[in-house]
């Protein structure tokens, strides 16, 4: 299997300013995702596309080349991660370069570890459109997510209520951010919101922090600091 690894890293961040290059423990947290991405892939089959000065300073300091810089269109706020990989693949194919998949990992998933990467990749064949990281979603639609009727009054979303305990209910999940494995062919059709046949990792709490807000930055650095990561 031969994959591109594409990491997504726009300049313009606004929750956590400067965030793929801010230090976290003492590395840049794009730095974290390249080795994450140099366990699984060569140099030349990673690709971080920015269109920021300054992260392509950070990245090839690190040793790793940017091939490209992002067009202004795909670096805006509404700019979706579906045109940023077909940008990307298309940039490789230009030259001949062809991939078994695409391996999406994002920056801000300090926690992700080379193992989970391996993992998910095992889970991969061609028939599936993508394998996607994933943890237990605090919030169940059998038991604790709740819509509001005609009345305005709240229901249980999903089950009618019947579940009164947690664990009875069945297991919802969510995205985490962490890993996507996607089939190029599938990518090149439809977008990731449309894929049908997915294929889930799961991944624990701790590792599946994702890094949205000043207060989740706030939590990665305490876990680093007591050593629980």
């Amino acid at each position: 299997m031969k994959p591109l690894v594409i990491i997504p890293a726009r300049g313009g961040s606004k929750g956590i300013p400067h965030k793929n290059i801010k230090l976290l423990g003492g590395k840049p947290l794009i730095c974290r995702a390249i080795d994450n991405a140099r366990a699984v892939a060569p140099d030349s089959d990673i690709c971080v596309s920015t269109d920021d000065s300054e992260i392509i300073q950070v990245v090839e300091d690190y040793g790793l080349k940017v091939p490209f810089i992002r067009p202004t269109e795909l670096a805006a706020d509404n700019s979706g991660t579906y045109e940023v990989l077909l940008h990307a693949l298309s940039f490789y194919e230009q030259q001949g370069r062809t991939y078994d998949t695409i391996i999406l990992l994002q920056p801000t998933s300090p926690f992700r570890r080379d193992e989970d990467i391996s993992e998910a990749l095992k889970l991969y064949s061609p028939d599936v459109d993508m394998v996607v990281s994933v943890t237990e979603a605090r919030a169940n639609p059998y038991y604790n997510c709740f819509e509001t009727d005609s009345d305005g009054f709240l229901h249980v979303s999903k089950g009618d209520g019947k579940y009164i305990r947690r664990q009875d209910a069945p297991k919802a999940w969510e995205y985490n951010g962490a890993i996507y494995i996607i089939n190029p062919q599938s990518l090149k059709r439809k977008s990731l919101g449309e894929f049908k046949r997915r294929r889930m990792y799961e991944m624990d709490e701790l590792h599946s922090l994702d890094l949205d807000t000043p207060l989740d930055w706030r939590i990665a650095e305490l876990l680093i600091a007591e050593n629980e990561i």
